[in-house]
């Protein structure tokens, strides 16, 4: 269970934010690692646990195929797939990813029909492109369309710099994702869809007589990892994305830029482990406890309270707890009038200089345009704090 952390409230008020709390000084990250780029969360409350060039696109190999599949569990739920349906294995996916192409595939056969089921899986588990290939095809008539439909839901789920240019993950020039979508995308892949999820996990498939084990190595250490991907391009080095459970606590992490199969294992490994032992979590606010104020202009009042729906739960560092700092920030100047309940600002927490959370806050009470007089006063403290 969360810890009650102690809050230190502080009044100062800048034209950006508030400061709501500062308990000690920042200190840099204590974790270091040989991948070039690295992202870390708590699932439940998002925490970011470790971050390393996070936001810098890169090719993304087969760590693509976790997008693809992201389409087709959203097309079975939506009603528009079922598992039992079947697609055609065209010449063109037997060649790109079957087994004339020398990668990873699930070697389906030339013109044989294949269960969307069957598909999923020599997909997840095998990592076969041909997989993909023909499950593109048959939802959007090709791997082009498939692809641009791919870009345009990673941008519905919010991830805004991720580009997909083939179901595959082979080299494309189009083809970039970062360490911090991806692992967006992870997390909500396992929070939307419980069930495909569990395929991530899986040991091995066996496909036209061919039984090929799981190529995440991290699922045969027997430590609570559960998916999700493994990748490697030469322009990005060797990659991964994985989660693990233990306890009652889930980390999603995204690494790449390992230099071999074995340095990928290993420090995804200690990063993990890392994360599970060095973290605990500490409450924050109670949902609707009043975290601060923000300055109202031209209202019958000069502030509005503000206050989280739910509550504010982080993952802090169990050595060094004193590393969190808090702002409210919102939009200056906030002009009446203000409704109750209406999103104003947000609660942004910082561990070191990472960013750990963020979370949305709302007025508590209501605040109507003020008198004439009241505006105009209100009016020059804009002016003045504008000039200064």
């Amino acid at each position: 269970m969360a810890q009650p952390f102690t809050k230190n409230l502080i009044s100062a008020i800048t034209i950006a934010y508030a400061v709501v709390f500062v308990p000690g000084k920042a200190k840099a990250q204590e974790f270091h690692t040989r991948a070039d780029k690295a992202f870390m969360i708590e699932a439940d409350t998002g925490s970011v646990l470790f971050a390393k060039d996070e936001d810098t696109p890169v090719p993304p190999a087969s760590l693509a195929k976790m997008m693809t599949m992201e389409v087709v569990f959203n097309e079975i739920v939506e009603g528009r797939l079922s598992l039992d349906d079947e697609f055609q294995v065209s010449e063109n996916a037997w060649r790109t990813g079957g087994a004339p192409s020398g990668t990873s595939t699930m070697f389906a056969a030339i013109k044989s029909f294949v269960p969307v089921g069957d598909l999923i899986r020599g997909a997840i588990v095998q990592s076969g492109n041909d997989s993909c290939i023909i499950l593109a095809e048959g939802i959007s008539g090709s791997e082009d369309l498939f692809a641009k439909k791919m870009t345009e839901r990673a941008r519905e789920l919010g991830m805004t710099k991720s580009v997909f240019g083939n179901a595959t993950g082979l080299p494309h020039p189009d083809s970039a994702v970062t360490m911090r979508e991806l692992v967006t995308l992870a997390r909500y892949t396992q929070q939307t869809y419980p069930d495909f999820y569990r395929l991530y996990s899986e040991p091995e498939f066996k496909w036209n007589g061919i039984n090929q084990r799981n190529r995440n190595p991290l699922l045969r250490l027997g430590i609570g990892v559960d998916g999700l991907k493994t990748g490697y391009t030469e322009a990005s080095g060797y990659g991964i994305v994985s989660s693990i459970e233990r306890d009652g606590t889930r980390l999603f992490l995204a690494m790449s830029g390992m230099s071999s199969e074995k340095e990928r294992a290993e420090e995804a490994r200690k990063m993990l482990e890392w994360g599970l032992r060095s973290f605990e979590p500490k409450d924050l606010f109670q949902a609707g406890e009043i975290v601060g104020q923000a300055s109202v202009y031209g209202g019958d009042g000069s502030y509005v309270d503000l206050a989280p729906e739910s509550a504010v739960t982080i993952f802090i560092p169990v050595a060094d707890p004193e590393r969190i700092k808090a702002r409210i920030v919102y939009d200056w100047p906030l002009e009446a009038p203000v409704e109750k309940g209406a999103q104003i600002g947000a609660l942004k927490v910082w561990t070191g200089d990472t960013l750990n959370q963020e979370t949305p806050l709302y007025a508590t009470n209501s605040v109507p345009v003020g008198p004439l007089h009241r505006r105009a006063f209100h009016a020059l403290q804009e002016l003045m704090l504008f000039w200064l």
